[in-house]
C-alpha cells in the first residue's frame, strides 16, 4: 500500500489537489516508508492508466471538452481522457454543466461559441453532496463555482478549452481556446438524463460508474467493514471522499488516495469519526 505526496496547483478560478498521479511532469511521489521518494512509475512499473483529483472551483471552469482515445493519440499521441465527478461538497446555488440540452449543428456550435451564448445549450443541473456525474471523452462540460468534488478519470492531460468567459490566466494573458479542434471531439447527440443515478446504501459497496477505462466502487460507512476488494487482484486507488479513518491499519483523510497492490485482496475500514466516505477504482 502506497500513499503519495500531493501535488497541489492553484489555477485562475480555484485549486486542484493531484492526489495519484502518472501525467508527465507531474507524477506523484511516494511520501512514507521504505520506498519513499519513489514515483509511482517506478512502483507500477510504467505509466499509471489512472489519475484522482480533488477540484475545489471557486469559480467557474472554462467549457471544455477532452478527445476520445482514438483522436487523442491521433493528435497528441497520448490517451484521451474520460471521467467521472463526486460531488463531496456544494455550496447554495452551485451548479455545473454536462452535457447538451438541445440539438445544435457543429455550425451553430462556432456561432454560439463566437457571440457568447454557448452555454445556452448547455445542460444545468444543480448538484449537492453524493451527485455524480459520468463524463464520457465528447461530452462537452464545466464544473462552476462553489463545487467541491473528487474526479477519477484516465491518465491524460488533454483539455479543449471552448470556451472561457473572456478571461484572462493568471500569468495576465488571454488563456488559449482549442474551439476548432473542439469541434471534431465533441459528442453532439443529446441524451435524455446526464446524471449518474444510484442506490445510496451504507456499509456496502455500491458501483458508481463502470466504462472501459475505469470502474468505481462507492463506501459510505458509519461502521467498520472487512470485505474482498472491489476489483481484487488488480492495482487499486482509494480515495477518501469524505471524514477519516483507516484502510487495512492505514490512515487515510478527506482529500486523501491510497494505491493499494494486487497483492491486497481484502478491504478492513475502519471510520474514525461518524462516517468514511472511499471511492475505490480500478481498470
Amino acid at each position: 500500500m502506497y500513499k503519495f505526496k500531493p501535488i497541489l496547483k492553484t489555477l485562475v478560478w480555484g485549486t486542484e489537489n493531484w492526489v495519484l498521479s502518472g501525467v508527465p511532469g507531474s507524477e506523484s511521489v511516494v511520501a512514507e516508508g521504505p520506498e519513499a521518494g519513489r514515483t509511482l512509475s517506478e512502483v507500477y512499473g510504467g505509466q499509471f492508466p489512472l489519475l484522482i483529483k480533488f477540484i475545489d472551483a471557486h469559480r467557474d471552469l472554462s467549457i471544455q471538452v477532452h478527445p476520445n482515445d482514438e483522436l487523442a493519440y491521433a493528435r497528441h499521441n497520448c490517451k484521451g481522457k474520460s471521467e467521472m465527478w463526486f460531488i463531496i461538497g456544494a455550496s447554495e446555488g452551485a451548479h455545473l454543466y454536462s452535457g447538451l440540452a438541445a440539438a445544435v449543428t457543429p455550425e451553430e456550435y462556432e456561432r454560439r461559441v463566437g457571440d457568447g451564448t454557448i452555454t445556452e445549450v448547455l445542460a444545468d443541473h444543480k448538484v449537492a453532496p453524493g451527485d455524480v456525474f459520468f463524463i464520457p471523452a465528447g461530452r462537452i462540460h464545466s464544473i462552476c463555482g462553489g463545487c467541491y468534488l473528487a474526479e477519477i478519470q484516465e491518465t491524460s492531460d488533454i483539455t479543449y478549452r471552448i470556451y472561457d468567459y473572456n478571461r484572462s490566466g493568471l500569468d495576465g494573458k488571454p488563456r488559449q481556446l482549442h474551439t476548432e479542434l473542439a469541434k471534431e471531439a465533441i459528442d453532439f447527440r443529446v441524451a435524455d438524463d446526464y446524471r449518474t443515478r444510484y442506490e445510496r446504501r451504507g456499509n456496502v459497496p455500491v458501483e458508481l460508474v463502470s466504462c472501459p477505462q475505469f470502474t468505481t466502487v462507492l463506501f459510505e460507512l458509519t461502521a467498520p467493514l472487512e470485505c474482498p476488494a472491489p476489483g481484487a487482484g488488480r492495482w487499486l486507488t482509494l480515495a477518501c471522499a469524505g471524514g477519516t479513518g483507516t484502510v487495512n491499519g492505514t490512515a487515510l483523510s478527506e482529500g486523501e488516495a491510497l494505491l493499494l497492490t494486487p497483492s491486497e485482496k481484502e478491504l478492513r475500514l475502519v471510520p474514525s469519526g461518524p462516517s468514511l466516505n472511499i471511492l475505490v477504482s480500478y481498470c
